[in-house]
């Protein structure tokens, strides 16, 4: 952020179990995380907006301090970081599908079982019931 750049703050504090971190939240981010994450408990929108402003922050360190390197360079790196990232993400929405593919696939074969089952219970029932039905009606046939 520069000067002519100038943004509101709001400070948040963060509560950890170790210690206790102020962090500035830009309006920005936290209209972002209010409007996306409208669903979501106070201590999650915290904890969001947080990690949003430290990669904020480390983002522009980084860019800070590319000196050496060129712009170049840097943008290729933020963008195979960036591909990672969503590639990971790619990954994990391909395992819940092909893991909803094993549900469903599983509910349809213990579906076609437990029908199957209905199926030979009631065979042995109408079985049962016939030879009930011939012993009434004919107690002394033997």
């Amino acid at each position: 952020m520069n000067a002519n750049n100038i943004e509101s703050f709001e400070s948040t504090v963060i509560e950890s179990t170790e210690s206790i971190v102020i962090v500035e939240i830009s309006s920005q981010t936290d209209e972002l995380v209010e409007t996306e994450m409208a669903n979501e408990s106070d201590e999650v929108k915290r904890e969001t907006k947080a990690l949003i402003e430290a990669l904020k922050r480390r983002a522009q360190a980084e860019a800070d301090s590319a000196g050496t390197l060129t712009r170049e360079t840097y943008l290729k790196a933020v963008r195979q970081a960036r591909e990672l990232v969503e590639g990971r993400k790619l990954m994990q929405r391909d395992r819940l599908e092909d893991s909803w593919a094993v549900i469903q696939d599983e509910v349809e074969r213990n579906w076609y079982l437990l029908m199957k089952d209905l199926v030979d219970f009631n065979f042995r029932l109408q079985k049962a019931a016939i030879a009930a039905w011939k012993t009434f009606n004919n107690p002394y046939s033997r």
